[in-house]
């Protein structure tokens, strides 16, 4: 071979590397020709101008071969090695139309997996069979099962005997485009994104046939998993089901608020009419309450229901259903209600909670089991000691109302009253009442605000000037008293003259940073003793901010996630200065162990507050101790005096009872066999034989008692015992008189026939 070839590849190596040497070693085996053609070129210098373009277009398929060779070889065939998929420069060098083909099929191969997973997930099987009503399922904290809930659910409707103002109307407003398209509606979605983009009035975007499949067979949870299920799901109803199907299913199972699903039940509960009766204003109102069922019910707000009524009227309008004159001739529907769904739950907690359980499920028809707050334990004890409260003659037909919830707001247990099956009013979260000396924890607090401190005097002398002449309890008077007497001994005088100090506004915005809402008078002077009238759950959760020192505490029947730093710094929750609650918690102290609320001492740091109203209309008694706060109120539904009963006697008791079980309870073991959730409902306002309570009584001057042994009601003297019959049920208990004569009668008879000894 002439010395050319090799001058050739040592001219192209001038680092001495090595480099094209093994270049040369491959064009030698894949290209024997090339390498000596440019060393040629090189060596002869031929300027034909055809011979040069023919030497250049040589080289470039020269090229374009040697490239498709390394391609081919993926880098590393010089050295006669493959790469793998793995390595970097398995990948260099790949074409675009390589890398769009590949990509394409991957995101055809993502798609029908997606497909086919949201096809497995998705209740397609269910979304064909009849719609069952919604159930909800309230547990206690343990799973116990404390309530059951169905919805208000009537006949459903056919599309063609509705008017067609009524179609018109949800069309109108809910998707206009209902008869143009398959399930999904890409236009409307569009609209509705750039609506919200734009800071437009927010839009849904969701079609009839989504809703239907959104409220129907799926949770109300929002994810992108949910909306894509949502929208295979509506799919699958258009292909199964005919337009008119799908907006009778709609319109017989949609939400309209006030536990009311599907039109027909919407219809007879507001206006007291068959749907194939509504007016058009009627159709507009009940149409436009599916934006917000809860919030726009007419009942709770009908200024609302009346604007959305107009927007839904305005829509027909747009649509062409109405003409401009029509529209403006609608005036608002009048209300017809006539019956409303007061079924109680069978616990007044339930009654209480329930409302707020459907608020958050209210567009879902998937049957819910929800765990609540309650701990069933300590809704035990305060059931049994409402009942067994010795109101005596001189109460009479008294109520009880029993609030336990922890610093946080978590209500634990609730009494709304003596008798759930007698009266099911929850006069713990319902009745509006005075509280009394309670309410003087904020007029103390505003004066701790003011720089005073819990040693400074205040006169407690009676008042004599003004209109307003408030008399101390037992007219107990003193030239002065500390602070801290002044409220252990719930001086009414002194109490006025503190808010003459600190002023009204200054307490009236100390209790609405506890977050009091009552309506309380500016410059009234009577307000200090408690005259504005609120709810013991209020109230209580005002004394529970105070005790966490984080405030205001809003009462919530379910668990809640824990805040995060970021949360709580964010939270808006305002806390006293450490000094402050000392203070406050030095007064609360003293008036629970020295001064009127002596009746409630623990054993264990304790700290409260009595209340009694005017003429001893309600009494009251609210503290906390170990992480409970409680708050017991004792009065008669229809406000007469009390006979004496002052917030520091009977309430106080009731306190220290239910605190003493509680916080024993509390270092128990739990309990090692869990309930069923899905076992029957446990009335817990319903107490057991345990907890019936047991008194003393003469039968023909022998000395007798009723007891429980063992599960069983007996009558028991001196002489022996006597069996009653009872029954306990979810109404309450029962008791058959005529047996009980009969077995007291026998009982007296066998008692006076036996001998002491026998």
């Amino acid at each position: 071979m002439p010395d050319w070839f090799g001058s050739r590849q040592k001219s192209s190596d001038p680092a001495g590397h090595g480099r094209d040497r093994r270049h040369a070693g491959f064009y030698a085996i894949e290209d024997p020709w090339g390498s000596a053609l440019d060393a040629f070129d090189e060596k002869f210098d031929l300027d034909d101008p055809a011979r040069e373009s023919a030497r250049k277009s040589g080289n470039r398929f020269r090229w374009r071969w040697r490239w498709r060779k390394r391609r081919e070889t993926s880098g590393d065939a010089i050295s006669g090695l493959q790469t793998r998929w793995w390595q970097a420069d398995h990948w260099r060098g790949r074409s675009k139309p390589w890398w769009a083909v590949r990509i394409i099929a991957a995101l055809l191969a993502l798609f029908i997996l997606a497909v086919a997973w949201l096809a497995v997930t998705a209740p397609l099987s269910k979304s064909l069979q009849p719609i069952a009503p919604p159930q909800i399922t309230l547990l206690a904290s343990d799973g116990t099962p404390i309530a059951r809930s169905g919805a208000e659910v009537e006949a459903p409707v056919e599309v063609a005997k509705l008017p067609p103002h009524v179609i018109h109307a949800f069309l109108a407003i809910e998707d206009r485009r209902f008869y143009n398209h398959w399930g999904v509606d890409p236009r409307g979605m569009a609209r509705a994104a750039l609506s919200n983009v734009t800071g437009g009035p927010t839009q849904g975007g969701s079609t009839i046939t989504q809703q239907l499949a959104k409220f129907t067979f799926l949770t109300p949870e929002q994810t992108l998993t949910r909306k894509a299920r949502e929208m295979l799901i509506a799919f699958w109803l258009e292909a199964w089901l005919t337009k008119q199907e799908i907006l009778e299913r709609y319109l017989s199972n949609a939400y309209f608020g006030d536990n009311q699903y599907g039109l027909r039940a919407a219809s007879l509960h507001y206006f007291y009419r068959q749907p194939e009766n509504l007016t058009p204003a009627q159709a507009a109102m009940l149409a436009g309450l599916l934006k917000a069922p809860t919030r726009l019910a007419p009942t709770r707000n009908y200024k609302l229901a009346e604007e959305r009524m107009r927007v839904v009227i305005g829509a027909m309008a747009d649509a062409g259903y109405l003409s401009a004159a029509e529209a403006r001739g609608l005036r608002s529907p009048r209300l017809d209600v006539r019956t409303r769904n007061t079924l109680p739950t069978g616990t007044y907690f339930a009654d209480w909670a329930l409302p707020l359980a459907r608020q958050n499920a209210e567009r879902s028809y998937a049957r819910q089991t929800i765990t609540t707050t309650l701990d069933a334990r300590l809704q035990a004890i305060a059931s049994r000691v409402v009942a067994s409260a010795p109101l005596g003659p001189r109460v009479g037909g008294a109520q009880v109302a029993l609030v336990a919830m922890r610093p946080n707001g978590e209500v634990v247990a609730m009494v709304g009253g003596r008798d759930y099956a007698r009266s099911p009013f929850n006069r713990a979260t319902q009745a509006k009442r005075q509280p009394g000396s309670t309410f003087k924890l904020f007029v103390y607090l505003a004066a701790l605000d003011a720089g005073m401190q819990p040693d400074d005097t205040v006169a407690n002398t009676p008042i004599e000037q003004g209109s307003y002449r408030p008399r101390n309890a037992g007219n107990r008077y003193s030239p002065t008293l500390t602070l801290e007497q002044a409220f252990a001994m719930s001086s009414n005088v002194a109490a006025v003259r503190l808010l003459g100090e600190v002023g009204s506004d200054a307490v009236i915005a100390k209790a609405r940073e506890l977050g009091i809402s009552a309506p309380m008078a500016s410059g009234d002077p009577s307000l200090a003793l408690g005259t504005s009238t609120m709810t013991l759950l209020e109230l209580t959760a005002a004394y529970a901010g105070v005790a966490g020192n984080s405030f205001p505490v809003a009462p919530y029947a379910f668990p809640r996630e824990e805040e995060g730093w970021f949360g709580w710094l964010f939270d808006g929750k305002s806390s006293m200065s450490g000094s402050e609650h000392e203070d406050i918690e030095q007064m609360l102290r003293a008036a629970i162990n020295r001064g009127t609320g002596r009746a409630a001492t623990l054993p264990v740091p304790n700290f409260g507050k009595t209340g009694t109203t005017q003429d001893h209309r309600d009494a009251l008694f609210v503290g906390y101790a170990g992480d409970l706060v409680v708050g017991v109120w004792v009065g008669n539904d229809d406000n007469s005096p009390l006979a004496g009963v002052t917030g520091g006697g009977l309430p106080a008791r009731i306190w220290r009872d239910f605190m003493r079980q509680a916080l024993r309870e509390a270092r128990g073991a739990p309990p090692t066999v869990l309930p069923d959730p899905q076992g029957p409902v446990q009335p817990l306002d319903v107490p057991g034989l345990g907890d019936i309570p047991l008194g003393e009584l003469k039968l023909d001057g022998v000395d007798a008692r009723v007891v429980n042994r063992d599960g069983e009601l007996v009558l028991s003297t001196a002489n022996g015992e006597v069996p009653l019959n009872i029954e306990i049920g979810e109404g309450g208990v029962r008791i058959d008189q005529k047996a009980i004569e009969k077995a007291i009668n026998e009982g007296v008879g066998q008692i006076r026939e036996r001998r002491p000894g026998e």
